[in-house]
């Protein structure tokens, strides 16, 4: 059996066992508890009205319509467990993974079951110009001219095993068991290209459901405006796990714009060791050294070997995916060197990790401007710059990728 669109299936006849007619179809319903795509509801009626034939009493469906086996027919007053495709999903967001976009659902593509075609699952939705042009003509042009005619246009769906749905009702979204799997294993980049699509009250509603280390990935990727709406859409305690996961100072920079009492619940939500840190850099003004720095760095004793410095980074596995420089510091916790990464790797174990820092540490002080920060980081060709206080104490570390945040607002503006 070939496709049948929810756009035909929607006025439909339903014909009795012996072949009168009792109605059309209005509305179809999926109970994902009982079946993840099959049909398992048929609602007609008229007005306010609706009764419900339930999967198990269709004999056969065909072009002419859809016969029962019975004529014993229940009042349909609504069900929270099921998902009515025309009310709940016709024209609702998804989340097309492979596109990498936000889309909308322009009709539903169902197919026989398997074993026998009394059954019909969900087998895709349409998202193109076929299917927006199927709904348009809904009930306009007959079904035969339609399908004709939208031979000549592109198809364009989803299977519907691959689709997200991102609803914006928490109860309706746990009920349906619907799952973010493949969201969750995006890049946080193409995510957040998502959520910014997304309006708010869905963009709550992923971030309400998504790993909270995938949360704070993808937050630390969306654009400012966007961030701070989404932390003050959410509770301050699931706010505080999904900052928690983040680097504190992207952290407090994601705190920065929102309300002072707001900023101030969400931090005291925080665990005592990151809320300090987020407390700390948030003091600094925004556009200094000390408020550009991360204070999650690594530093060893500046008379420390290979061997030890590679134990330390093997046992804060979170640090390896932004250091790039291993720092020297005294008994006092004054920078006196940095040493590359990559030379360490390559190096012995009992290498003493001062012979491979650079000859001179390029550093920076915590009130210096942003312009001072820039223009190091251009002029020595930087990864990473240490900050240190009035007595050379390290206090963090500004990274490429900061400067980069820092400098993008302004050249979009250029553009």
């Amino acid at each position: 059996m070939r496709l049948v669109y929810l756009t035909e299936l929607t006025g439909m006849r339903l014909l009795g066992p012996q072949g009168t007619r009792i109605g059309r179809v209005r509305e179809a319903a999926v109970a994902p508890r009982e079946h993840p795509r099959r049909i398992s509801r048929f609602l007609f009626g008229h007005g306010k009205t609706n009764f419900a034939v339930r999967w198990d009493q269709v004999r056969s469906i065909s072009a002419n319509g859809i016969e029962l086996s019975d004529d014993n027919f229940t009042p349909y007053y609504g069900d929270d467990y099921h998902l009515l495709l025309t009310k709940d999903l016709l024209d609702q967001q998804i989340v097309d993974v492979n596109g990498r976009k936000v889309v909308r659902v322009n009709d539903v593509g169902l197919r026989a079951a398997v074993n026998g075609g009394e059954q019909l699952w969900v087998h895709e939705v349409g998202i193109g110009l076929q299917s927006a042009f199927r709904r348009l003509t809904e009930g306009v042009l007959p079904n035969k001219l339609i399908r004709r005619i939208q031979e000549k246009l592109p198809p364009n769906s989803i299977p519907w095993e691959a689709c997200n749905i991102v609803e914006p009702d928490p109860r309706r979204r746990l009920r349906l068991l619907i799952s973010h799997d493949r969201l969750e294993r995006m890049h946080p980049a193409d995510l957040a290209d998502i959520v910014e699509e997304l309006g708010a009250e869905e963009r709550e509603a992923l971030f309400e459901t998504l790993d909270e280390e995938v949360a704070a990935d993808t937050l630390e990727e969306i654009r400012p405006a966007v961030k701070t709406s989404i932390l003050h859409s959410l509770d301050a305690e699931r706010a505080a796990d999904i900052l928690e996961e983040m680097d504190p100072a992207e952290a407090a920079d994601a705190l920065a714009d929102l309300e002072e009492e707001s900023r101030r619940e969400i931090v005291q939500d925080m665990e005592r060791e990151p809320a300090a840190e987020v407390s700390e850099l948030l003091g600094y003004p925004d556009d200094s050294a000390g408020g550009m720095m991360s204070a999650r760095f690594f530093a060893i004793r500046e008379d420390a070997v290979v061997g030890e410095a590679v134990r330390g980074l093997r046992a804060d596995e979170a640090l390896l995916k932004r250091i790039t420089n291993v720092f020297l510091v005294d008994g006092a916790g004054r920078l006196s060197a940095s040493a590359p990464l990559g030379r360490i790797l390559v190096a012995e174990a009992d290498c003493p990790l001062r012979t491979l820092a650079f000859r001179e540490t390029v550093k920076v002080a915590l009130d210096a401007d942003r312009g001072d920060v820039v223009e190091l980081f251009d002029k020595y060709n930087l990864y990473s710059l240490p900050v240190v206080d009035e007595d050379g104490r390290l206090e963090g570390v500004i990274t490429a990728d900061d400067v980069i945040a820092e400098l993008s607002p302004e050249v979009e503006r250029g553009l």
